[in-house]
């Protein structure tokens, strides 16, 4: 059995697993022992062991990249187009939420009730643009900075590469480290299914499926739907028209790693699985995917545009709040440049809704509305962003010339998912 067949049947039984198990979760021993036992260890091994391979995958697979370059001018081409495209997408995700939510206003007859929620302090622009350069990149390495991190690598990549001759050796370090790397992903990707079964049965298991009733629930199925509708027609569009792709072959082969990203609800811990699935699956090389997926990991939020979107109007419908169209205007410009500002932020999409409400003078602490059933939609937009991530990739590597379309349209790849040999 294929890999990404088995995750998706481990994700579904999980699911089964995860909804009996509530019912029980007033049992001590499952409760203690299955749920926040079991279950919660298991998962959280797998997260680690993901985690575990995000520094070392973006330093190594990045300073390869970057060093191979033949002309480092093509560098700055793969910043301006990938930033290009990662802005123009969150844009056009938060336009579609907008008119969706404007539509089908999923906030009216909301019942306010006592709601509260603080939100964490979002650092300015300024300081994030001045920490982007690491005055310790051990350091950086240890927190796990991502933006510094893909800073010090490519000027280390770039450094090696002028250094010629007497750089063979570090690069040859360096192609050697990530071959390892590489395998040490093989070897996690083999316990991926388990590790999705026991992250999906302990959502399921302890989310109260009673909140999905009345306003929430309309505002959740909608959240799902544009969700879906911007992963299906903006990328598979982007990628017929920019990239002269098809997108079936796209879905296809990113699915093992969509799957993960729903189970994780972390883009940079699904990272791995998202490089392993562009490379093997997609043919896109090296060159490009070790700097676009970093980068997209760390401030590409696409399913995270669309939550805040939604979330905005369905608050102001709830209070009855009419937003102008110069309202509408600032939420999308707030939003689009605010994904840049908070990146690496913990709880960021909460930061950023925060943010967002405040510019248009609605209530913050009415984000205590939906924070009860965040995690599901968090699972589903975190799938959306890595989905993002590649399809940015793909087009700005079939630009380039970066990628093997004999690869990319090899259906027998996307179904085995193989391990390298």
């Amino acid at each position: 059995m294929n890999l990404s067949l088995k995750i998706l049947i481990f994700m579904a039984v999980g699911a089964v697993v995860g909804t009996i198990l509530h019912q029980f979760t007033g049992n001590a021993f499952v409760s203690d022992y299955l749920v926040n036992g079991l279950l919660h260890v298991g998962g959280k091994w797998f997260i680690n062991a993901l985690k575990m391979l995000m520094v070392p995958l973006v330093l190594v697979s990045l300073v390869v990249g970057v060093c191979s370059l033949t002309d480092p001018a093509k560098l700055g081409r793969l910043s301006l187009k990938t930033v290009a495209l990662y802005l123009l997408t969150t844009a056009i995700a938060l336009i579609l939420a907008l008119t969706m939510a404007s539509i089908f206003q999923p906030g009216v007859g909301m019942p306010v009730g006592d709601v509260s929620f603080t939100p964490k302090e979002k650092p300015p622009l300024t300081d994030v643009l001045i920490n982007m350069i690491p005055t310790n990149p051990i350091a950086a390495m240890s927190e796990a900075n991502m933006l510094q991190i893909i800073i010090f690598a490519i000027i280390l990549g770039l450094a090696i590469s002028f250094s010629g001759t007497k750089g063979k050796l570090v690069k040859d370090f360096f192609e050697s480290a990530n071959h390892v790397v590489m395998g040490i992903v093989n070897i996690v990707m083999k316990f991926a299914p388990y590790g999705v079964f026991m992250l999906i049965a302990k959502t399921f298991a302890t989310f109260p499926f009673s909140d999905l009733v009345g306003g929430l629930g309309k505002y959740f199925i909608l959240v799902i739907i544009v969700l879906i509708m911007h992963a299906v027609l903006t990328y598979g569009s982007l990628i017929a028209l920019l990239g002269r792709m098809n997108p079936i072959s796209f879905f296809k082969g990113m699915w093992p790693a969509m799957i993960t990203a729903f189970g994780t609800s972390s883009s940079n811990a699904t990272l791995p699985v998202t490089m392993r699935c562009v490379e093997k699956n997609l043919g896109v090389h090296k060159n490009t995917y070790s700097f676009t997926l970093p980068l997209g990991a760390t401030v590409n939020m696409d399913g995270t545009a669309i939550m805040q979107g939604i979330a905005t109007l369905f608050i102001a419908q709830a209070y009855n709040a009419d937003l102008t169209m110069v309202q509408m205007l600032t939420i999308i410009l707030t939003a689009t440049l605010a994904s840049i500002g908070a990146a690496g932020v913990p709880s960021v999409g909460l930061i950023l809704l925060a943010g967002v409400l405040t510019q248009v003078n609605l209530p913050v602490e009415a984000i205590g509305m939906i924070l009860g059933i965040d995690r599901l939609l968090d699972m589903t937009r975190t799938a959306v962003n890595i989905s993002g991530d590649a399809a940015v990739t793909a087009i700005v590597a079939k630009s380039e010339g970066e990628i093997d379309m004999d690869v990319y349209n090899d259906p027998v790849i996307h179904s085995n998912f193989q391990d390298e040999k």
